[in-house]
């Protein structure tokens, strides 16, 4: 063991391919460093065909995106949006800034993602399932929700409209539908720690022509310039809300080179999934372990890879013996409806007990492009033999 601490596994490399050096490069002498150069433009291509989205748009990060959608919704006062608890605390966040108020909903234990059976019993509330304009998913390490069970809780309030916050899953498939195209908003995330990253980025994924108009509006800093450009005004000015959300191009150009090398990226990463898995999963049940659970007709994003402790007391001491014999792990989000925020912007209280037990016991193992089967294993036996001990 002493022989395995000279090199600690790492626990996130950010995802580098080199063709991005020639891309930044090439952007920054084209005279257009801004948002929706050269770059923008084939990245929001690429991504609008992978998603058949009406219109993509490139924003500073995830949490712009959500912001963004947040504005198209046009929220009044009273309005409440149902969000995940077990979630990062921008997918509530960005609803909040519109005013909007919040209806904590729980997770289901399979996937991970939203349980439609608390939405229906949120969306029957009397008081205040008729005031919900919105219900945001997430797709949790990239493996689909539950999206028929949310659709059928959906089915009788077509004024409610249904928002991804997909920053774990742009790759995945449900029954062969890309994540990011099944609601009418999805947002993308290209932080350092997802699959395709410029270090921070995001994207707006709109499904609905009808809301790409004034998206552009919102996008423009609330000025009608999109129009102007494609020769529909001759001049343009200030229309709408609105924000300075594009993304600079020479990140666009580190985007572009990823994404042209998405399949070579998503393997690797689907090779240490299986690696993870398959070295696991003999020993789940002695060691009391649930591992990811990817139902058949959903295809993973493999964003991360986690597993739950058969006992939430413990998860710090493995965290600490893990670290000592050179593996990294990581907890993940604290229930949002259990927080100080969550509290102060909930329109009603509310328990979501599976979200609180999941917290308590997710363990995220190493996970990205760069592990090598090696690196697994060791990652695999340092887990076994801390469990094992205990």
């Amino acid at each position: 063991m002493d022989d395995q601490m000279d090199d600690e596994v790492e626990f996130n490399v950010q995802t580098f391919v080199p063709a991005e050096l020639d891309y930044v490069r090439d952007s920054l002498t084209r005279g257009q460093a801004s948002a929706n150069g050269a770059y923008s433009r084939q990245v929001r291509q690429l991504l609008q065909a992978e998603t058949g989205a009406a219109e993509v748009l490139l924003t500073t990060s995830c949490t712009a995106a959500l912001e963004l959608s947040a504005m198209l919704l046009d929220l009044q006062p009273g309005d409440t949006v149902i969000v995940p608890s077990f979630s990062f605390t921008t997918t509530a966040l960005a609803f909040v800034r519109q005013g909007a108020r919040l209806l904590f909903c729980d997770i289901e234990p399979r996937t991970l993602g939203l349980d439609p059976r608390h939405v229906a019993e949120l969306l029957a509330d009397p008081v205040h399932g008729p005031t919900v304009r919105a219900v945001v998913v997430v797709h949790y390490a990239g493996i689909a929700c539950d999206v028929a069970g949310i659709r059928e809780a959906l089915a009788e309030r077509p004024d409610v409209a249904l928002v991804e916050d997909n920053a774990h899953g742009l790759f995945g498939r449900w029954r062969g539908e890309p994540l990011g195209s099944l609601g009418r908003f999805s947002t993308l995330s290209f932080h350092e720690t997802k699959n395709i990253s410029c270090g921070e980025g995001g994207a707006l994924v709109l499904n609905d022509p009808a809301d790409v108009p004034r998206s552009w509006v919102h996008y423009d800093k609330g000025t009608d310039r999109q129009a102007f450009l494609q020769g529909q005004v001759d001049k343009y000015s200030w229309r709408d809300t609105g924000s300075s959300f594009g993304l600079a191009d020479p990140l666009a150009a580190i985007l572009l080179a990823q994404v042209e090398e998405r399949d070579v990226i998503q393997g690797r990463r689907r090779a240490v999934f299986e690696r993870y898995l398959s070295g696991l999963s003999p020993h789940a049940d002695a060691l009391g372990l649930a591992l990811p659970d990817v139902p058949e007709d959903r295809e993973p994003a493999y964003h991360l890879f986690h597993v739950l402790l058969p006992e939430a007391e413990r998860r710090g001491e493995v965290i600490a013996a893990m670290k000592a014999r050179g593996v990294p792990t990581a907890f993940h989000y604290v229930p949002l409806h259990d927080s100080d925020g969550g509290r102060r912007f909930a329109a009603a209280p509310g328990e979501c007990p599976t979200s609180t037990d999941v917290s308590a016991r997710l363990l995220r193992l190493p996970f990205h492009q760069e592990l090598e089967a090696s690196d697994c294993d060791r990652v695999i036996a340092a887990l076994v033999d801390v469990l094992s001990g205990m």
